[in-house]
């Protein structure tokens, strides 16, 4: 007798078991929203070389410029773990639409806008509403092509997940520089509208279920919002400001704590949960995500501390970090397809500990960096930087989500995003304490030693007071530039003890992978139910 149970909504709402073949729309489709969340990752880190000309256009402070890329990166943490609930409810179609279509009106805002109060808005709300296209590409990717496919588009996301913020810096100092700072955003524009309209033209992935919206957890959204804000505020903010010492970055934290507690007690409570961290009690996941997080932290770090070291200590302008930083683009870039490739041949976990392993030998190479390091001693730890995240990043997305029933994955995936990007605002901050503390101390250490007893440095001293001989007060002025060579040195000396700790961080790191299962081959097609 024919079986005919109805239906229910989550059944209908589950991805149909894909074919062994990709359709050249779908595939397509696919391909429109990798684009779309390659616009969207590259716009956290695009405004990032060129804060200084947004701040001289809007007549904004230091302290008011930051929160251009604070309040994007805040709006974003809080919308990437919802995409799951909202993609179910809504389906990949209708919310991919929103999202890009939110994107693209936010980005022709930020261009026109005229004060930073208003940058400030229509950059949260551009993060909020962009970050929806994120997570939906990871799910789309291990839900609607077949297993032994994944070798293919694994290594497309893992691409646009790191190549995207390591060239952001770069695209930005370009344009800004060819053009100027609003078209950051208005470059957005037309790739935006076509997105959109691809994506509703076709994608057909699977069907909303729009009765979830009638059982959406508000008291689950608000205790999210209030967790994920204040925990990325507490982050962005607490290196610079004395962490609990300053008073704004003490409530977040409280606030943080608080709405932690509420928030996980609300989604293990709630029926219909906003966020399902059961997930977590697979192992592959869990571990994945660990993995996830930790790799966020030199994804984002790393992306982070070379600018800044060029632009601080060698001058650089941005067009000059941006060409020099692309070194690691165009390694991911090569590294993608050999990664693919390597995925059907050897255990996942292996290529993902020799990527580690790799990244660690490109930040160990750093770790004797002096004040004279140019393009060409920043080429091998960058190609090494490339080639261990590429290695590191496409594995683990695949035994994260690749290995997990195809129901589960939309939400899966929003959680394993949200760990990257908790992963990088943690590795900031981390960096950012380092760079401070140890820069004090190495001045403290260098002052101790630069005393009329050490010949160099009266040497140094008498010759800039002959240099300056003539032009004032002589002696001063040469005091005041050997205080800036100290100050320059303790910098320098600063971030190779950065480097050194991420070192030693991701030698231990590597091994992790220990803890994972053993994930089956990609060559092999998926069984038959």
């Amino acid at each position: 007798m024919a079986d005919v149970t109805p239906a229910t909504p989550s059944m209908r709402n589950a991805v149909a078991v894909p074919s062994e073949r990709i359709s050249p729309r779908r595939l397509f489709a696919f391909l429109i929203m990798v684009f779309g969340m390659f616009m969207s990752i590259l716009d956290i880190q695009i405004v990032s070389a060129s804060l200084a000309e947004i701040q001289a256009g809007l007549s904004a402070s230091s302290t008011e410029v930051s929160w251009v890329q604070t309040s994007y990166l805040i709006a974003e943490v809080i919308a990437i773990p919802l995409s799951g609930f909202m993609s179910r409810a809504l389906g990949t179609r209708l919310l991919f639409a929103i999202s890009a279509s939110g994107f693209t009106i936010a980005s022709f805002l930020c261009g026109f806008a005229s004060t930073i109060e208003q940058m400030i808005l229509w950059r949260a709300i551009q993060g909020f509403l962009g970050a929806g296209m994120i997570p939906t590409v990871f799910a789309s990717a291990y839900t609607v092509f077949p297993r032994n496919k994944f070798h293919i588009v694994g290594p497309i996301i893992g691409l646009v997940a790191t190549l995207a913020p390591t060239v952001g810096p770069t695209v930005g100092g370009v344009i800004t520089d060819w053009m100027s700072w609003h078209w950051l955003f208005f470059i957005n524009i037309v790739p935006g509208i076509g997105i959109t309209i691809g994506v509703l033209a076709l994608v057909d992935f699977d069907q909303p279920d729009f009765a979830l919206l009638d059982r959406f957890d508000w008291w689950g959204l608000i205790t999210m919002a209030g967790f994920l804000g204040s925990l990325e505020y507490v982050l962005e903010e607490g290196p610079q400001y004395e962490w609990l010492q300053d008073t704004s970055v003490a409530v977040c934290a409280a606030v943080c704590v608080v709405s932690a507690i509420a928030f996980f007690y609300r989604v293990l409570t709630a029926q219909e949960p906003i966020v399902d961290i059961r997930t977590f009690t697979n192992r592959n996941f869990a571990v994945g995500c660990l993995i996830s997080f930790c790799v966020g932290i030199g994804l984002y770090g790393l992306t982070y501390i070379y600018p800044r070291y060029l632009a601080e200590v060698r001058g650089y302008s941005a067009l000059m970090i941006g060409e020099t930083m692309f070194v690691s683009g165009i390694t991911m870039f090569l590294t993608a397809p050999i990664v693919g490739r390597l995925m059907q041949k050897v255990d996942m976990r292996l290529i993902i500990a020799a990527g580690i392993v790799i990244f660690a030998l490109g930040s160990w190479q750093m770790t004797s960096i002096t004040r004279d390091y140019d393009f060409y001693e920043l080429l091998v730890p960058q190609i090494l930087r490339g080639i261990g995240m590429m290695f590191a990043m496409v594995p683990t997305n695949n035994i994260a989500l690749g290995t997990l029933p195809p129901e589960r994955v939309k939400n899966a995936s929003g959680l394993f995003n949200l760990t990257r990007n908790l992963g990088g605002a943690v590795g900031l901050a981390v960096i950012n304490q380092v760079l401070n503390e140890r820069t004090d101390l190495h001045i403290s250490r260098l002052h101790d030693r630069v005393t009329w007893g050490n010949a160099a440095a009266t040497e140094t001293l008498n010759m800039f007071t002959q240099k300056f001989s003539g032009a004032g007060d002589a002696s001063l002025m040469a005091m005041k530039q050997l205080s800036q060579i100290v100050h320059r040195q303790a910098v320098v000396m600063g971030y190779g003890d950065a480097f050194f700790i991420l070192t030693v961080f991701y030698f231990g790191l590597s091994l992790l992978v220990l803890l994972l299962n053993k994930p089956a081959a990609l060559s092999s097609p998926e069984p038959a139910h």
